[in-house]
């Protein structure tokens, strides 16, 4: 299990931002693959399946000792892949210890609310994995592209006179996340980077596969013509808000094989950090355990009918 923390810290190490002061949306390639290529694809898939099963591994001893708690945030603009990662790298972990969240627009009653209130409600519990499917972070993106939406939140109107608003809403992200974190849960964020010319793809995907029909939205096609402001929206987030805490993985999404992999390798190596143990059991617990095995074993003789 040591060895294979370590090629997956190795492995997801290129794409992690915990300060991202000099960060550049536009120096990472969607469809960069590190040092594989199409025809090691095979092989990423192996890789995937190692992973999962030692997520799977990590998870159950998360559960076991009931001590951290794990936020797994994922981000992206529309057929970046985030159903599918989550989907895929998630797929060997037990449902009782794992929990997913999926933000939609907000309700009338988180309107009433400050914006991160519904996301404090969803937090994962001690033991548990708690996935954000888009979040908080909506709030300096989406918001921040469709400032209109600024007048349903209720905000008081002078508050909202500040020339920094986006930075001061990550400022304020940046302490809830440390506070979190000082608190026993660690926070792996994942942005998927997708090309304009991969999505596309993917949305004519959708329109010409009946059974991707479903999938496909009138909106999803309008938010395109904010391509530029989304870019530039999702660039401030992670300058602003990239953490040692609370990194940033910019994973290049264009081959959502290659995405998956590098997933999973960011998830085994945050949960690989934490020096997961199963409870020790007390002294009392093991003479327990010992009289347990006695009357097992004594039933077990009583049961067992000799033929003569």
């Amino acid at each position: 299990m040591a060895d294979l923390i370590e090629r997956a810290r190795r492995f997801a190490q290129p794409y992690r931002i915990d300060n991202g002061k000099q960060f550049r949306l536009d120096a990472v390639d969607p469809g960069d693959r590190g040092d594989l290529t199409a025809a090691d694809k095979p092989r990423a898939q192996e890789a995937l399946r190692e992973g999962t099963a030692a997520l799977a591994e990590l998870q159950d001893r998360l559960y076991a000792q009931d001590r951290w708690a794990v936020l797994l945030v994922f981000q992206a603009i529309d057929a970046a892949g985030k159903d599918s990662a989550i989907k895929h790298v998630m797929s060997g972990v037990n449902p009782q210890g794992c929990q997913v969240y999926s933000f939609k627009s907000p309700s009338s009653e988180d309107l009433d609310h400050d914006y991160l209130w519904r996301c404090l409600k969803a937090l994962p519990e001690r033991g548990r994995i708690g996935i954000f499917n888009r979040s908080y972070y909506e709030e300096v993106v989406v918001v921040r592209v469709h400032q209109e939406l600024l007048e349903r939140q209720k905000v008081p109107a002078e508050l909202l006179k500040t020339k920094h608003l986006w930075k001061e809403r990550c400022q304020d992200i940046c302490n809830f996340e440390s506070y979190l974190s000082r608190n026993g849960t660690l926070i792996r964020k994942f942005f998927l980077h997708v090309s304009q010319k991969e999505q596309e793809k993917r949305f004519r995907d959708r329109l010409d596969k009946p059974e991707k029909n479903w999938k496909f939205s009138a909106a999803d096609l309008k938010e395109r013509e904010h391509w530029r402001q989304y870019q530039e929206a999702y660039e401030d987030m992670i300058r602003w808000t990239a953490t040692p805490e609370a990194p940033w993985y910019v994973v290049p999404a264009d081959h959502k094989w290659f995405t998956r992999v590098v997933v999973a390798a960011a998830i085994v190596d945050g949960l690989g950090g934490l020096n997961l143990e199963y409870p020790k059991v007390s002294d009392e617990q093991a003479r327990e355990i010992a009289r347990a095995k006695g009357v097992l074993g004594g039933a077990a003789g009583r049961d067992h009918v000799s033929v003569g």
